[in-house]
């Protein structure tokens, strides 16, 4: 590992804003990160790693701790998978769409609804990175993490992340702190032999954000450059000259409420119904089975429904921006608050929370940031 001279963070993340930390690491092997951090750890010194800082809000004043920089990159076919199946351990700081274009370009299925995506492959399972009907819980089998705890290195099953909608037990929500506090080394993703001949999408919600019809049937090389288009329309595909890319991608979470409070809202509300989470194992003592085995308990309806639309309909547009202030939102997505130019991230703060004000004031829900934020409250 190498220390070097703080850079700000400004030029190291999407959003342009955030001050030089007091101390910054470059890893750029497997090795050199396990041993930053259980350095950074054994001192007890304020830390956070950085990827492609695509999804980070840091604050104008300098950190005062240590940012080690996941520069690792790399990735190998392991065994394991299936027949028709192809298992990849990538590094975490390999970059994600380029990684996507490479299992695109042999032809295989998995990811490609998620091309276009910034940063790295390391945050994939820390918010269950997903688009257009893909989500990394699909394909994901394991990640590699060093826990901060205990500084020991495990391999940790999927199916033990908590993955939910933009959410795992490794995730720092605003306001609450990672129910395990663990550093992702590497992943392994399992993806489908598919080929590059076009073939029917089974996913209806892949179809449906492709606006494909049942039969209707095409490439994985097609899929990634729809998606790509569409993304770049919205502003959601980093372009230096376009100020609409300055953004930390949509700032904040499509809410998840109940069905009746999804009800209250205006009809026009997009809104996604959720899977109900079924209790799949009954445990019946002995001496009390009578014979009957009851219905599975379910948890209350839960409902997903669009942030930007509540933002748009709270009577905020494309492009909206306070007073003097170099932060709008972007002029193609009302979801994405973007850098004009020079914005710092108390400006940025100060759009979020006039957003949050304006949607709660409309509609009673309180928008959460998605992006991690450092040095700064909204």
């Amino acid at each position: 590992m190498a220390e070097i001279a703080p850079l700000p963070l400004s030029g190291l993340t999407t959003l342009r804003v955030g001050a030089a930390p007091a101390r910054m690491i470059d890893a750029r092997t497997r090795d050199e990160l396990v041993a930053a951090l259980r350095e950074v750890w054994a001192d007890g010194d304020p830390w956070f790693v950085l990827g492609g800082g695509s999804n980070l809000l840091a604050g104008d004043e300098p950190f005062p701790g240590t940012v080690i920089r996941i520069l690792t990159s790399g990735f190998e076919e392991v065994g394991g998978a299936p027949e028709g199946f192809l298992r990849l351990r990538v590094e975490a700081g390999h970059n994600w769409d380029e990684l996507v274009a490479w299992t695109v370009a042999r032809g295989l299925s998995g990811i490609e609804a998620m091309s276009g995506i910034p940063g790295t492959v390391g945050a994939a399972p820390i918010q269950n990175v997903g688009a257009y009907g893909q989500e990394i819980v699909q394909t994901l089998v394991e990640v590699e993490l060093i826990d901060e705890l205990t500084g020991e290195v495990s391999v940790v099953p999927a199916a033990e992340l908590g993955l939910g909608p933009r959410t795992s037990v490794l995730k720092h929500h605003y306001g609450s702190v990672p129910e395990r506090s663990a550093v992702v080394l590497s992943l392994t993703l399992q993806l489908a032999r598919v080929g590059h001949d076009a073939r029917p999408v089974a996913d209806a919600r892949l179809r449906s954000a492709l606006g494909l019809e049942p039969d209707v049937e095409v490439s994985v090389s097609w899929i990634r450059d729809t998606v790509l288009s569409i993304r770049a329309g919205k502003g959601m595909v980093l372009d230096d000259p376009d100020p609409d890319t300055h953004s930390a991608g949509s700032f904040f979470n499509n809410p998840i409420v109940t069905a009746e409070v999804a009800r209250s809202l205006p009809e026009g509300c997009p809104r996604w119904p959720l899977a109900p989470q079924v209790d799949a194992v009954s445990v019946i003592p002995l001496a009390a089975y009578d014979g009957r085995v009851p219905r599975p308990a379910t948890q209350e309806s839960l409902v997903k429904v669009s942030a930007a639309w509540l933002i748009e309909h709270a009577g905020l547009p494309k492009g909206f921006a306070l007073p003097r202030s170099r932060a709008s939102l972007s002029t193609k997505h009302t979801l994405a608050l973007t850098n004009r130019g020079g914005a710092t991230a108390g400006e940025i703060a100060e759009l979020a929370r006039f957003v949050q004000s304006r949607v709660a004031a409309d509609f009673g829900l309180v928008l959460m940031p998605e992006p991690v934020l450092v040095g700064v409250e909204l």
